[in-house]
């Protein structure tokens, strides 16, 4: 049985990956680090494969404690429009949840996300957890496009669509800066092992900083 995703965990992995690059360098090609796994693509050219398994069951395995406090300064802190001409389910979402827009955002750009993941689509990159109080089922019916920064939620997880795509998730706003960029090292601005916060900016500042309605 996987065990449990954890900040912990994620950064045992991340430590355990580092060590794999110091033993094996060239010979690791890319790497995919998930929830509670690590996919490691290498060239068994450079290193025979009985010498890196053998190795490789010499080291610990990563440290997965459960309970954790989030930072109180992030790594990285976004800027996010919740306007509603960008939030069509900041409204209905509020309805079903009892609660105001405002208290929706509030709840939304206080926490400061752990970065655990990145899938579906590069740049894309899990976040958690949300507030309890936001937390629902994705949506029944994806939507066939959602615009690229679109900042949404579902079940206890929060991100960011780099480029326009079909999603499934709550939107609650947008934001204007590129996630993945292929001119940029690394490409994507958010960083496994990243604590990541969202900073709520008016229409104007969106605007500015070069975001498109």
């Amino acid at each position: 049985m996987l065990a449990p995703p954890s900040p912990a965990l994620t950064n045992g992995l991340l430590a355990l990956v580092e060590d794999i690059r110091q033993k094996i360098g060239s010979a690791l090609l890319d790497v995919a680090i998930g929830y509670n796994t690590v996919l490691l693509i290498i060239d068994f050219s450079v290193i025979p494969r009985a010498e890196l398994l053998a190795w490789l069951n010499t080291l610990p395995a990563p440290a997965n404690e459960q309970t954790y406090k989030s930072k109180l300064q992030p790594d990285l802190t976004l800027p996010v429009y919740y306007g509603h001409e960008v939030a069509p389910d900041l409204e209905p979402l509020g309805a079903v949840l009892g609660i105001t827009d405002k208290e929706i955002i509030e709840l939304h750009s206080e926490t400061v996300y752990f970065a655990y993941a990145t899938g579906f689509a590069p740049g894309f990159c899990y976040l958690g957890d949300i507030d309890k109080r936001l937390q629902r089922p994705r949506r029944v019916t994806p939507r066939p496009m959602i615009a690229a920064g679109s900042v949404a939620i579902a079940e206890q997880q929060t991100a960011i669509y780099p480029r326009s795509s079909p999603g499934g998730w709550h939107i609650l706003g947008r934001c204007p800066l590129p996630l993945f960029d292929l001119t940029q090292s690394p490409p994507a601005k958010i960083k496994i092992g990243q604590w990541v916060q969202f900073c709520p900016i008016d229409r104007n500042e969106f605007l500015k900083l070069g975001g498109e309605l």
